[in-house]
C-alpha cells in the first residue's frame, strides 16, 4: 500500500490530512502541559496542607505529639510531603521527556511536511506549464493548418479562373505552398511537444508524485509512531512513581498500626500524675454536744511546761503540734484577716439579690472555740514549708527546686533541669577541650597566635563549668529527695531551713500578735510557746515537703467588686466566679481560689455561694 500510487490525484486532501495530524499533536502537547501544572498544583496543595497542620515549635500543641496517635498523624504529615513530592516529578518528568521533545518534533515534522508539499506543488507546476506548451503548439498547428487550405483553395479558385492572369495565378500557388510548410512545421512541433509532455506526465505520475507521496506517507506513520510512544512515555512515568507512593502509603499504614493506646495513657499518667495519696475519709462532726471550754484543753495562757505536755499527744509524733493541724485551718489562722469584714456597698444589699447569701449575724467566733476545733479533728499530715510555698506564691516568685509542683511533676521538672545542666557542661566540656588544643598548636608554633591570649577564656570555661557542677548536684540532690534515695535533707539544707524559718518567725509573731488582740481576747498565748512552736514547726518541715492543694467544695459569684488590701485576702470583680475552698466558720469571711497560685478571703456578703453537696468538706446547713 503506497499514498504514490493509490492516492495518486489526492494531493490537497493528503495535505489536509496531515495537517490534521501536526494539530492533533499539539493538541496532545497542551493536554501533557495541562497535566504537569495540574500536578504541580496538587503538590503545593498537599504540601501547604501538610505545612498546616504541622505542629508549631515551641508550643504546647508540640507536647501533645509525643502520644503514639499523634506521631502517627504527624508521620501521615511526613509522608503527604513525599507523596506530594512524587507528584513534582511526575511534572518534571513529563515536561522534560513528553512536552520539550514533542515541541521539537512538532517544528521538525512541520519543516519536513512543508518541503514534501512545496516539491509536490513545484512538480504540479511544471507539468502545468508542460501541458500549456502542448496546447499553444496544438492551437498553432490547427491554425496553420486551416491557412493552409484556405491558402490552397484560393490557389486553385485562381488557377480556374481565365481572367486571372498567370502572374496572379503564381503568386496564389506560392502562398499556398508557403502555408502548407508552415503547416508541416507547426505539425512537426507539436508532435515534439506533445512527446515531451507524455514524458513529463508518466515521470510525474509514476515517478515524482509517487515519491513526494511516499515521503510524506513515511512522515504521517512516524508521527504517529511518535505520538504512541509518548503515550506509552506518559504512562511510564506514572507507573515509575507507584512503588514510591506505595511506600508512602505502607508508611502511613505503618503509622497507623504503630498506635498504642496503652503507651498514650502511660504517657498521660506521667504527664499528670502529681503523686499525693487520696484523701481520707471525713470523720462526722457532732454539733449536738456542747464545747466545754476548760482551761487545760482550750487556753493557752498555761505555763511553757503545760504547753509542752499539752502538745505531746499522737503516738509517733510527740511534742510536734503541726502534723496535726489541718493545713487550711493552720492557713486560717495565720493568714486569715483579723478584722470584721465591710458591709456591701451602700448601693444593694446582699438581701436584695434572689436567693442571695445573709450576712452571719455571729460577728466572730471564739478563737479559742476554733483551736479546739483544729485539736479534735482527723489528723492530717502537712508541712509548715506549705505556708512558706504559699507566701513566695503570693509574692509571684517561683521556687527554685519546684517545690510548688506536686511530687511526680516536681521530679520530672527537676530531672529536665539535671538533662540540661549535664548538656551545657558537656558543651562548656568540648570548648574547654578545644581551646586546650589551639593552644598546645599555639605552643608547638608560636607564630600561629600567643598561648597566653588563650588563658583567660580556659579559665572562664572552667569557672563556667564548676558552676555548672555545683548547680547540678544541687538539683540532683533534690531530685534524689524526691526520688526517695535520700531519707532526709542533709544538714546544710537543715540549717538553711532553720536560718529561713528564723527570718520569717517576725512575720509569724505578727499574725500570732494580731489573734492576740481579736475581739473575744481569747487567744493570749505567751511569746515564748509561740517560739517553741516555730521550732517544732521546723523540725518537721525536715521531714514532709509536699502538700496536698485544697480540694474546691463549690463555686461563687462576686456579687460585688472587693479591693482585697489587707494581708490573707484577695480582690475580686463584680460578676467573676471563683471556686470556694472553704466555708464562712462564722466570722463572715470565706475563702476562695482563682488559680492554682492566687486564693484569699473575701466577705461572704460579697458573693453569692453555691457549694457542691457531694464535694468532701462541704457541710449542709438547715
Amino acid at each position: 500500500m503506497s499514498w504514490g500510487i493509490e492516492l495518486w490525484d489526492q494531493f490537497d486532501n493528503l495535505e489536509k490530512h496531515t495537517q490534521g495530524g501536526i494539530d492533533i499533536l499539539e493538541k496532545y502537547i497542551k493536554f501533557v502541559k495541562e497535566r504537569t501544572e495540574i500536578e504541580l498544583s496538587y503538590a503545593k496543595q498537599l504540601r501547604n496542607l501538610s505545612k498546616k497542620y504541622q505542629p508549631k515549635k515551641n508550643s504546647k500543641e508540640e507536647e501533645e505529639y509525643r502520644y503514639t496517635a499523634c506521631q502517627a498523624f504527624l508521620a501521615t504529615l511526613n509522608e503527604m510531603n513525599d507523596y506530594a513530592g512524587q507528584h513534582e516529578l511526575i511534572s518534571e518528568n513529563m515536561t522534560s521527556q513528553i512536552i520539550v521533545e514533542l515541541v521539537r518534533y512538532v517544528q521538525e515534522l512541520k519543516q519536513e511536511r512543508k518541503s514534501h508539499f512545496h516539491d509536490g506543488r513545484k512538480a504540479q507546476q511544471h507539468i502545468e506549464m508542460c501541458w500549456k506548451q502542448l496546447e499553444s503548439s496544438k492551437r498553432r498547428f490547427e491554425r496553420d493548418c486551416k491557412e493552409a487550405d484556405r491558402a490552397q483553395q484560393y490557389f486553385e479558385k485562381m488557377d480556374a479562373d481565365i481572367n486571372v492572369t498567370k502572374a496572379d495565378v503564381e503568386k496564389a500557388r506560392q502562398q499556398a505552398q508557403t502555408r502548407h510548410q508552415m503547416a508541416e512545421d507547426s505539425k512537426t512541433d507539436y508532435s515534439s511537444i506533445l512527446q515531451k509532455f507524455n514524458h513529463e506526465q508518466h515521470e510525474y505520475y509514476h515517478t515524482h508524485i509517487p515519491n513526494i507521496f511516499q515521503k510524506i506517507q513515511e512522515m504521517e506513520e512516524r508521527r504517529i509512531v511518535r505520538i504512541g510512544e509518548s503515550v506509552k512515555t506518559y504512562a511510564e512515568l506514572d507507573r515509575q512513581v507507584i512503588p514510591i507512593i506505595g511506600k508512602c502509603l505502607d508508611g502511613i499504614v505503618k503509622a497507623a498500626e504503630s498506635i498504642d493506646p496503652k503507651n498514650d495513657s502511660q504517657l498521660v499518667v506521667e504527664a499528670y500524675k502529681s503523686g499525693f495519696e487520696p484523701p481520707g475519709d471525713i470523720e462526722f462532726e457532732d454539733y449536738t454536744q456542747p464545747m466545754k471550754r476548760t482551761v487545760s484543753d482550750n487556753s493557752l495562757s498555761n505555763s511553757r511546761g503545760e504547753g509542752k505536755s499539752e502538745l505531746k499527744f499522737g503516738g509517733k509524733s510527740k511534742g510536734k503540734l503541726w502534723p496535726f493541724i489541718k493545713k487550711n485551718k493552720l492557713m486560717s489562722l495565720l493568714t486569715s484577716p483579723h478584722q470584721p469584714p465591710p458591709p456591701p456597698p451602700a448601693s444593694a444589699s446582699p438581701s436584695a439579690v434572689p436567693n442571695g447569701p445573709q450576712s452571719p449575724k455571729q460577728q466572730k467566733e471564739p478563737l479559742s472555740h476554733r483551736f479546739n476545733e483544729f485539736m479534735t479533728s482527723k489528723p492530717k499530715i502537712h508541712c509548715f514549708r506549705s505556708l512558706k510555698r504559699g507566701l513566695s506564691l503570693k509574692l509571684g516568685a517561683t521556687p527554685e527546686d519546684f517545690s510548688n509542683l506536686p511530687p511526680e511533676q516536681r521530679r520530672k521538672k527537676l530531672q529536665q533541669k539535671v538533662d540540661e545542666l549535664n548538656k551545657e557542661i558537656q558543651k562548656e566540656m568540648d570548648q574547654r577541650d578545644a581551646i586546650t588544643k589551639m593552644k598546645d598548636v599555639y605552643l608547638k608554633n608560636p607564630q600561629m597566635g600567643d598561648p597566653a591570649s588563650l588563658d583567660q577564656k580556659l579559665a572562664e570555661v572552667s569557672q563556667n563549668i564548676d558552676k555548672l557542677r555545683l548547680e547540678t548536684q544541687k538539683f540532683e540532690a533534690w531530685l534524689a529527695e524526691v526520688e526517695g534515695r535520700l531519707p532526709a535533707r542533709s544538714d546544710q539544707a537543715r540549717r538553711q531551713s532553720g536560718m529561713y524559718e528564723a527570718q520569717n518567725a517576725p512575720s509569724v509573731n505578727n499574725c500570732a500578735q494580731d489573734r492576740e488582740s481579736s475581739p473575744d481576747g481569747s487567744y493570749t498565748e505567751e511569746q515564748s510557746q509561740e517560739s517553741e512552736v516555730k521550732v517544732l514547726a521546723t523540725d518537721f518541715d525536715d521531714e514532709f515537703d509536699d502538700e496536698e492543694p485544697l480540694p474546691a467544695i463549690g463555686t461563687c459569684k462576686a456579687l460585688y467588686t472587693f479591693e482585697g488590701q489587707n494581708e490573707g485576702t484577695i480582690s475580686v470583680v463584680e460578676g467573676e466566679t471563683l471556686y470556694v475552698i472553704e466555708e464562712d466558720k462564722g466570722d463572715g469571711w470565706t475563702r476562695i481560689r482563682r488559680n492554682e497560685d492566687e486564693e484569699g478571703y473575701v466577705p461572704t456578703s460579697y458573693v453569692e455561694v453555691y457549694l457542691d453537696k457531694n464535694a468532701k468538706g462541704a457541710k449542709t446547713y438547715i
